[in-house]
Order: structure tokens, then sequence, then C-alpha cells
């Protein structure tokens, strides 16, 4: 793969780098997490990728977006990981408003990603299972007459406090998997509030009996597993991309720090123990970097992803934690002040490790496709 980006590329990172640099700052950070009842939305962070473009950088020119691709995605996606912002980008662009544009029918691509792109609606899905997979949904979808009725809960619904919209994956009577589009402003729904490791709000989504038409279907019944497939391919990557930006901008604090910290009249950066351990977490940084871009060019280019998205979260969940235990060590008691911004990195890598299976799930994915092959 090429691991260069062309010159709309850049010019999409510098801008995102820009915005989050700016807005994203430890200090507007620790205001929200200051009131324990906040929603954790930065609206005016949101508003600000809205008027730069950047929301629809990846939607259809025909509903206002820019037509890009997943890579583009992928640098407003890392740009995010490096602040810690509180802004769901992974949810609403990498896979919610992205999988309407790709499979959604015409109708609901116009009522909905316009508002994606101007930064007055966000997009969520119901992906995690607690006690399986996303294959084989708890909620349930029945016909009723000429539409459905959803029954069931979804946990751990990211931003399903604040989303509009939520595509929830369904099993049916007739075996399969259904994807659909509901509004959260619908009767038959119960929002209850659920607080992550990192203080970001997610939700649990109880459908009682929810009343649904035949038009809240993504594409057809027949495509739900290729679309759940497809959302969680996404999701995966996009995570895997938010840590090597989380992975990214934890070494910068530890170089930092290291360069300015000093002990016996001398900065701890030129101590032996202390350069080997920042070099470990540095190669593990770079190997979370290259095996998340390499999944993100794989699907962007339309070729086979799956082992290449596997390989990146293995490296995501498991390097990661690495890289921010090392980071933590080398700050000493600073590490864990929560008036440093460490934590956030250390918190969201956490996160980031256990959303959509860990280090041990992705290397029974890769041992299966292994085992598959013909000797």
């Amino acid at each position: 793969m090429d691991f260069s980006f062309n010159e709309e590329q850049e010019a999409v990172r510098e801008l995102a780098d820009r915005i989050f640099t700016d807005l994203a700052t430890h200090e507007r950070l620790r205001q929200f997490e200051a009131d324990p009842a906040d929603d954790r939305f930065d609206r005016k962070l949101w508003a600000e990728l809205a008027s730069a473009g950047l929301l629809g950088i990846a939607l259809p020119e025909d509903v206002g977006g820019a037509g890009l691709g997943f890579i583009e995605t992928s640098l407003i996606v890392e740009a995010a990981g490096r602040t810690a912002a509180y802004v769901p980008v992974i949810e609403t662009l990498a896979t919610g408003a992205a999988a309407i544009a790709r499979f959604g029918s015409d109708p609901q691509c116009r009522q909905w990603l316009p508002g994606v792109i101007s930064g007055e609606s966000v997009v969520t899905t119901a992906l995690v299972e607690l006690l399986g997979s996303p294959m084989v949904p708890s909620v349930r979808a029945e016909r009723a007459g000429a539409g459905w009725k959803l029954s069931g809960t979804k946990a751990c619904v990211p931003s399903g406090m604040v989303a509009n919209l939520v595509l929830v994956p369904a099993s049916t009577d007739g075996g399969t998997v259904a994807v659909f589009v509901v509004d959260l402003s619908s009767e038959g729904i119960i929002r209850q509030r659920q607080v992550a490791n990192t203080g970001r709000l997610e939700a649990v989504l109880i459908f009682d009996g929810l009343s649904l038409g035949e038009e809240a279907v993504l594409g057809s019944v027949e495509d739900g597993p290729t679309i759940v497939e497809w959302m969680v391919l996404r999701t995966t990557a996009a995570l895997s991309i938010a840590e090597a930006g989380v992975t990214a901008a934890a070494l910068a604090l530890v170089s930092e720090y290291t360069k300015t910290r000093e002990q016996f009249g001398k900065p701890i950066a030129t101590f032996q123990a202390v350069g080997q351990r920042a070099a470990d977490a540095y190669v593990d940084a770079e190997a979370i970097r290259l095996t998340a871009w390499q999944a993100a060019w794989r699907i962007a280019e339309g070729l086979p992803a799956e082992d290449a998205v596997a390989v990146a979260k293995f490296w995501a969940a498991d390097g990661g934690q690495r890289v921010v235990h090392a980071a933590v060590h080398l700050h000493g008691g600073v590490g864990v002040d929560r008036d440093y911004p460490l934590h956030r990195y250390f918190l969201l890598t956490k996160q980031i490790e256990l959303t959509l299976g860990g280090a041990t799930d992705q290397l029974l994915r890769l041992g299966s496709t292994l085992a598959a092959e013909p000797v």
C-alpha cells in the first residue's frame, strides 16, 4: 500500500488538525468533565466541523457532501483520537451516516444526510451485543401488518443520549438479520443514561413494541447481514485509527515531559531505562498506526479488508495498552493526575480496546481464517 496522502487528503488532515487543536484543548475538555451531568457532546466543535465541510466529507454530493471516501473520514477520526475530543465522529461519520449513504433509499438519504452535513443531526449505531455477536442481535423484529415491531434492549450505544437517529440490527422471524433506521424521538423507545469508563455518555435503548413502517428498513431484509458486517468492519477500523491518534498524543506527552523533568541534574530522557521504555512504546505506536492505515486503505480501495482490520484492532488493543501504561509509568505520579491530560488517553485506550472485540477476539478471528486456508 501507499502510505502517502494526496494533496486533497493533506488539506483535509491539516484542516481537521487545526480545528481539533484549536477547540479540543485541555482546558475546554476539563470544563465538560467538571460537570457530572454534562452529556459530553462538544456542540461548538461539532458545529465548526460542519462549517468547515468535514461532517459531509465522505457523503454524496447530491445531498451536499464532498463525495470523498474512508481515508478522508479516517483523517478526521485520527484527529479526534489525538485530542480525545467529545464528538461522535466514529459512530456518525465512519459508520452511521456512511451506511445510510451506501445502502439507504433515496428518501432515507435525503431525509437524514443533509442534517448530518449541517451538524444538526447525530447518527449512531447499536452494534454492541453484551452476550453474543452483532450478527445475532438480541433485539427482535416481528412483522406487523405492512410494517414491523421492534422489541428488546441494546446497551452501550455510543452517543445514544444525544443522537437523533440510530441504526438497529434486529433478528427477524425468518431467521435473518435486518437493519432498521430508527428515529430516536419515536414513541416506544426508552433511553437510559449509561456512562463509559471515559465519562463519555452512552445509552441503553429499550424498544417496547416500537412500530416501524417498511420504509424504516435499511436496504432490504436480505441485505441485513451484509450491512451489519459492513458497519462492524468500518467501526472496528475507525476505532483502530482513533487509537493511532491516541497513542501518538500519549507519546508526545512522554517526549515533552521526559525532556524537561530532571533527576540528578539531568533530563530523565537521557537515562537508558527511560529511553528503552519510550522506544518500545514508539515501536508499538508505529505498529498501531501502520496497521490501522493499511486497514483503512483496503476499505477505501474496496479490497478484502477483514484480516487487515483484525490485525489493526489487535495492535490497537494489545499495543495500545502497552503504550499508555508506559506513558503513565514514565510520568510517575503526574501520569495519574486527572488535572493532566494523559488520563484521557489511558481511559480512551481501554474503551477502544474492549469495543467490538479485544486482542484475544481478533487473534481468534485471524486463527479461524488461517485454519480455513488450504494447506
